[in-house]
């Protein structure tokens, strides 16, 4: 463990070194965008995982030249329950038809447990600490289609959870296809597999959003099936609608 966070450390500031090198004549702009959305059902970026229960979803990206930084919370109403990542990506490959980036992440769950003292119990929030690396190159085959394969490895950092998960999904990504004059649809299909100490599963999912061009205001849902799995919780099938609002602002420092 300890290798690994010297490794995370080094690639941060390899990272971060390799972000302020990329300087040309034109002032590079930093974009600032996010989206705030509200689900029936709180599905995780691993679809197998769930809050089932309402929940908020707080997505944020900032970035200039190729590192980004991208918060990602999901929590229940009362947030009790839910999660909370923090990527750190860069894009190491930007091209037409070819992109690879890759990025690490510092993550907490959150879960309620029971504590019990003699007679009496009641429930906690557990914060669970996480940590994530990924790797995720795009193919483009045309404007509305791309392929992209992606792993995600992500460690426990305590005994009494999950300590060793692998994620392996192949997306087809079908996007910003008009319906009509301003409306867009888009649609991801994806395959995946989980591993999850020593236990696996094979999944198929779907996500799907409609969007309007005037609006910043769009529906999404997220649909996962179980095509086989052992993992204990497992479901064979879970869904959810998600209402989302998006925002975003580019700033370009005046010289």
């Amino acid at each position: 463990m300890k290798r690994f966070f010297s490794f995370v450390f080094a690639l941060l500031l390899t990272l971060t070194s390799l972000a302020q090198s990329e300087t040309d004549s034109t002032q590079k702009p930093l974009n600032i965008k996010g989206s705030v959305g509200l689900t029936n059902n709180g599905i995780s970026i691993i679809p197998t995982f769930s809050l089932n229960a309402p929940a908020t979803i707080i997505n944020f990206y900032i970035n200039k030249n190729r590192l980004s930084f991208e918060p990602d919370v999901r929590l229940t109403l009362d947030g009790r329950k839910g999660g909370m990542l923090f990527w750190f990506r860069y894009k190491f490959i930007k091209d037409k038809k070819f992109n690879l980036s890759a990025g690490i992440h510092p993550a907490y769950n959150f879960q309620l447990r029971t504590v019990t003292d003699g007679n009496k119990s009641w429930d906690i929030t557990q914060a669970r600490r996480f940590i994530a690396y990924e790797v995720a190159p795009s193919f483009v085959v045309s404007k509305h289609v791309s392929f992209a394969p992606y792993l995600l490895r992500g460690m426990g950092l305590q005994k009494d959870g999950p300590v060793s998960t692998y994620f392996l999904a192949f997306n087809t990504n079908i996007s910003n296809i008009a319906l009509g004059k301003d409306l867009r649809f888009s649609w991801t299909p994806q395959f995946f597999y989980l591993y999850l100490d020593g236990q696996e599963g094979f999944y198929m999912a779907n996500f799907l959003r409609l969007s309007h061009r005037k609006s910043p205001f769009s529906l999404q849902s997220v649909m996962n099936k179980e095509i086989k799995s052992n993992l204990v919780g497992s479901k064979n099938f879970a869904w959810n609608i998600i209402l989302s609002y998006s925002f975003g602002q580019q700033y370009i420092r005046k010289s």
